[in-house]
């Protein structure tokens, strides 16, 4: 490691001179080839980042976490979690290292964080690298969902290393740039209260409402304040999931932020045919995280925190639990109002109407598109031109056109606004088969569809000619997807 002390980009330690005990110092090893494959130059703005800097020598190797600014302190975070059901007692960052915190144009403290940087005391026997293709989905996928309005970490960059990696194959090896508001995470609870540390478990709550919720500080019960904000945030960003179609299928508690962001984009993907139960992770042979599931697991996962938030909430155990458990209900409350405004604006409604006739409508519909297997994010664009009049491109997608006929009359009395449709439903989401496509080139060397596809999705509400097969579903011969951690 050798440290730039004529660097300008001033990182703070504040996770690691509250919490010491929640992350071990680490350095990121070094990596013989530096190439940018990926960059995200309006972040690197909202940073106060020089971006020609970046681009450069000594940019690359702050990038990768070879070159350190004075004062910074790389640290490896600890937490837990429940994977798939199954609590983990010690997870941590086994191929990641937290560079530090960085206070963006606005002020606000975002996480500079590194995937696939070399192996860490938390790797579980790995190698603690990354290969190119995981880290552009991450990169893809996240630009997505920050252009749709989703609360997302970001990704400022991808590096090649010029190392492979091995996994079925050789790869070439990468090391991702991650951006958040912050890492805490469920699983971050869980580990500071399976310690029986109540002290460290005070200290990270209170580390996380300083940090992300300072109203809380301010109420009666900071600490049951605290809980009903996670719940809210993650209730409004599983509804936003929901509402463009967006399977995780990695909801686990060590994957579930505190400060409402998605995070860790491994074995996720966007649903196409519409179908509650659609999986993409080939290791959920359950079904755990189907699309459908998401509200749910949510609530689990919120669950498990409240359970590690217990000793803050109350001296009594019993109180306790009825405490959490009358908080629980602003998740409902939150996830009912988010979905119930998107579906709104999805179908081009008015803010006035009721949310039952609005989730009537939505019922309706959904269990057509589930009939005719419809795609989802088509449907929704296209019904614009049903608004417009021209119905006969909607009724083609239906096998039951009687049905169909009759829900565009009862939705068409309502008076659909086709312009709000437009604003609200994407044209261009990254699409399964195309993400491949870019990742496989990209892998090979070969970086234009990589470009052409962050393009499309993101500026994913403007059609542009051009761009037509970025609109359309998979060909048939595409067949059923699945998606892997990328470890």
């Amino acid at each position: 490691m050798s440290v730039a002390p004529d660097v300008t980009v001033a990182l703070q330690g504040r996770f690691f001179g509250d919490l010491p005990e929640l992350g071990v110092r680490w350095q990121a090893e070094t990596f013989p080839d530096l190439r940018l494959l990926a960059f995200d130059e309006a972040l690197a703005d909202e940073l106060g980042l020089d971006a020609a800097w970046l681009r450069g020598p000594d940019g690359l190797r702050f990038l990768v976490g070879a070159l350190v600014p004075d004062g910074a302190t790389p640290v490896a975070q600890a937490y837990a979690g429940h994977q798939f059901g199954g609590y983990v007692p010690r997870l941590g960052d086994g191929r990641a290292l937290l560079l530090g915190e960085l206070a963006d144009a606005d002020g606000r403290l975002r996480d500079i964080h590194l995937k696939g940087s070399g192996p860490t005391p938390f790797a579980r026997g790995g190698d603690g690298l990354a290969a190119v293709g995981p880290m552009l989905r991450e990169y893809v996928i996240s630009a997505a969902m920050h252009a749709l309005g989703v609360p997302t970490t970001r990704s400022l960059a991808v590096v090649s290393t010029g190392r492979p990696v091995q996994r079925e194959t050789l790869l070439p090896g990468a090391v991702l740039t991650r951006v958040a508001a912050s890492h805490l995470r469920v699983g971050s609870f869980q580990y500071a209260s399976a310690t029986g540390d109540l002290d460290l478990l005070r200290r990270l709550a209170d580390h996380a409402i300083d940090r992300h919720y300072p109203g809380a500080a301010m109420t009666d019960h900071p600490y049951l304040a605290l809980f009903e904000s996670v719940a809210a945030v993650q209730a409004s960003l599983v509804a936003r999931w929901m509402l463009i179609g967006f399977v995780h299928g990695v909801m686990n508690t060590d994957n579930m932020t505190v400060s409402g962001e998605t995070i860790d984009y491994g074995p996720c993907a966007f649903m196409e045919a519409y179908h509650p139960d659609t999986v993409f992770s080939s290791i959920d042979e359950w079904g755990r995280y189907a699309y459908d599931n998401q509200p749910v697991m949510a609530a689990w996962n919120l669950a498990r925190f409240a359970e590690a938030l217990l000793p803050l909430l109350a001296d009594n155990v019993d109180e306790g639990v009825a405490l959490a458990e009358n908080a629980f209900a602003v998740f409902r409350a939150q996830y009912d109002h988010t979905w119930a405004s998107g579906m709104r604006a999805k179908l081009g409604l008015s803010g006035d109407l009721d949310a039952a006739t609005v989730t009537s409508l939505a019922d309706d519909v959904l269990a057509l598109l589930k009939a005719s297997r419809v795609d989802y994010t088509s449907f929704f664009r296209g019904l614009s031109h049903a608004a417009r009049g021209d119905a006969e491109g909607t009724r083609g997608l239906f096998a039951d056109l009687a049905g169909i006929d009759e829900w565009i009359a009862r939705w068409r009395a309502l008076g659909p606004d086709a312009a709000l449709m437009d604003r609200s439903n994407p044209i261009y989401i990254p699409r399964n088969h195309l993400v491949e496509e870019a990742l496989s080139a990209a892998t090979d060397g070969e970086q234009r569809p990589l470009e052409r596809l962050l393009a499309a999705i993101t500026d994913p509400y403007a059609e542009r000619p051009g761009f037509e097969r970025y609109a359309a579903p998979a060909p048939d011969d595409f067949g059923d997807y699945r998606t892997f951690c990328g470890t």
